[in-house]
């Protein structure tokens, strides 16, 4: 069900196709927290030119891409995925979709080849907005919120895919949009 007022924790926020903001184009934004106090969210369809070796470096194992979560705190590692079961602590955000977690037993299963890019997916800072920075922004027509996804969507590795499918999700009166250019100038 798509939503143009209430935003909640395991939404979808997807910015509308010509967003300025260079934090936000195109961007897919999972929600995970939303409260008085205010919203975070993690960008899923932004990759960092970093993997976890370039910020940790005793993990070992296969090279893990790290995402730019937003432009908040970007000195900060946060993590989703779908292993509840092998990493501990992690809060349920969504259907199979958890954030956070013993970091250690993160580590561990990621040195040990023991996790994939299929089930977690790992950022540099997070998308926040105060208490009513969202709702305002969502009044102008800023994002989309949509609870129209599945976790395969989620935790893709092709990232203008990932905003092109969440768009197609939307159903028949947002489906157009995934076929407009990134810069409407050069059509």
């Amino acid at each position: 069900m798509i939503s143009q007022l209430t935003p909640a924790a395991g939404k979808l926020l997807i910015s509308e196709p010509f967003m300025n903001d260079p934090n936000f184009k195109r961007a897919v934004v999972l929600l995970a927290d939303h409260g008085e106090e205010g919203t975070l969210g993690f960008v899923l369809n932004q990759p960092s030119l970093m993997i976890l070796e370039d910020l940790i470096h005793d993990v070992g194992g296969p090279e893990f891409p790290v995402y730019y979560g937003g432009p908040v705190a970007t000195d900060t590692l946060h993590f989703i995925h779908r292993c509840p079961d092998l990493i501990p602590g992690g809060g349920l955000i969504a259907k199979d979709i958890y954030w956070g977690g013993n970091f250690e037993s993160l580590k561990a299963l990621i040195g040990q080849g023991s996790v994939t890019e299929a089930e977690v997916k790992l950022f540099v800072g997070y998308s926040g907005w105060g208490a009513e920075q969202l709702a305002g922004e969502m009044k102008s027509n800023t994002w989309i919120v949509s609870d129209q996804y599945d976790s395969d969507m989620i935790f893709s590795a092709d990232e203008e895919k990932l905003w092109r499918d969440v768009i197609i999700h939307l159903g028949p009166k947002y489906a157009h949009i995934s076929n407009f250019p990134q810069n409407p100038n050069l059509n």
